[in-house]
């Protein structure tokens, strides 16, 4: 009978076990489903450009996002100052494994720009911040392997998690993210380049609550381990369910933003 109930419990920790992949997606799917429902929201963001030699250039920009059933969200940016970029504006369309929509509107040329997916991992109006950053991330987007849980950010417990793109044309091998096992706000990533070296890291600090659920950082930092140069968004003035719909991003509105 011992025997038996030792071989039954063998066999229930086996078929209950996990491998690390499988802890990986379950745990990007969790982060998925917890900031689900936030309808829209709206927000400032000052982009703060630093380069190698410490010289800085700052960007004052609006951003909207509208939450989307069944696909990944769409996003626009718009640039307010400094005078010479204004009114440059970027909408995005997320997908799964499907390439992302990206349209980029010029105003010195008076036309919007499609970005080709093979240019997603170029640099977003010269921050460290690619285009490809710029869109949800999806959990499609990528595989996911769990690698250990360990302290982080504000005393936080994180998860901490490999993940690979699965779509073509990224500028990555691979990211390393930690998320808090708390409510699953990423804390830091670290982005690997094609050659598999460490090519930046992001860290997120000072989040807030909203509508007692929903997290937001108020700064993100982007640093480049290779070029010496970062970039910080300042965050603020957010507002969730706001009234947004799919009118308000549309490629034909860019050139009509203000």
């Amino acid at each position: 009978m011992r025997a038996l109930m030792l071989s039954l419990l063998l066999l229930s920790f086996v078929a209950n076990a996990q491998t690390a992949e499988e802890k990986g997606l379950e745990i990007a799917k969790a982060a998925d489903e917890y900031d689900t429902g936030f309808d829209d929201f709206t927000a400032d963001m000052r982009m703060i450009l630093k380069n190698r030699k410490g010289q800085e250039s700052v960007r004052e920009i609006r951003t909207r996002t509208l939450e989307v059933d069944n696909d990944g969200d769409k996003s626009m940016s718009i640039f307010d100052e400094p005078a010479d970029i204004k009114g440059t504006a970027m909408l995005t369309f997320s997908h799964g494994l499907k390439p992302d929509d990206q349209w980029l509107y010029l105003p010195a040329l008076k036309r919007v720009k499609r970005i080709a997916s093979r240019n997603k991992s170029g640099p977003f109006m010269g921050s460290e911040f690619a285009f490809e950053d710029l869109g949800s991330q999806e959990v499609e987007k990528y595989t996911y392997k769990f690698l250990r849980e360990e302290a982080c950010g504000d005393g936080w417990e994180c998860y901490v998690v490999e993940r690979t793109p699965a779509y073509k044309y990224s500028g990555y091998s691979k990211q390393i993210v930690w998320l808090d096992k708390e409510a699953y706000r990423v804390v830091k990533v670290e982005y690997y380049d094609r050659k598999n070296s460490l090519l930046k890291t992001l860290t997120a600090t000072g989040y807030q609550k909203y509508l007692d659920h929903y997290w937001r950082p108020d700064e993100m930092f982007m640093q480049n381990h290779q070029t010496g140069k970062s970039t910080r968004l300042v965050w603020k003035n957010y507002q969730f369910k706001t009234g947004l719909s799919n009118k308000d991003f549309n490629k034909n509105v860019l050139k009509r933003l203000r």
